[in-house]
């Protein structure tokens, strides 16, 4: 699917859309796949679903810059307002589906888990990298832990609403 294709779908749906960018052999794809579907039956008359094959829409995927998968977008008036990328339970599917039908932007928090995980994870790779003068390891440890508290950072908010702004 090329760009112009794409924005005529988008035009046609007359509703809000989500568009889930996804691949064959992608296995997390394969996880999200169901539950994604499932949403789009249940939400049916308020939102359209758009699956695209990523491998074949490399126009599309620049355009976008997706550059992992599953991503799946939020698009309103032929605007992107929300995305994630990466595998998510239904309830943060869920939570991208009704913030869309109420006209919200779509914002997903890690769950308490996640978060725990990557910042204990984080911690000991820097731990260990300290300990052990390698400092690759702990940089790589302190970037783990930082995707632990990203998105209640609001120095990272402010760097990426200002990075949204220049895009359109």
């Amino acid at each position: 699917m090329n760009i112009s294709e794409f924005q005529q779908k988008l035009s046609e749906a007359g509703k809000p859309v989500i568009v889930d960018f996804w691949a064959s052999w992608c296995i997390p794809c394969r996880v999200t796949k169901p539950i994604l579907e499932s949403l789009a039956k249940e939400y049916a008359n308020k939102v359209e679903f758009l699956p695209v094959d990523a491998d074949e829409s490399r126009e599309l995927l620049e355009w976008y810059g997706v550059i992992g998968i599953p991503t799946v977008l939020s698009v309103r008036d032929g605007k992107m307002i929300g995305r994630i990328t990466g595998v998510q339970n239904e309830t943060g599917y869920r939570k991208m589906f009704e913030a869309l039908v109420e006209g919200k932007d779509t914002k997903i928090f890690l769950t308490s888990f996640d978060r725990m995980l990557r910042l204990g994870a984080g911690g000991l790779f820097v731990m260990v990298g300290v300990l052990a003068s390698y400092w690759p390891l702990a940089g790589i440890g302190a970037i783990l832990a930082f995707l632990g508290i990203y998105d209640r950072c609001p120095v990272w908010s402010a760097l990426i609403g200002m990075l949204k702004r220049k895009r359109n």
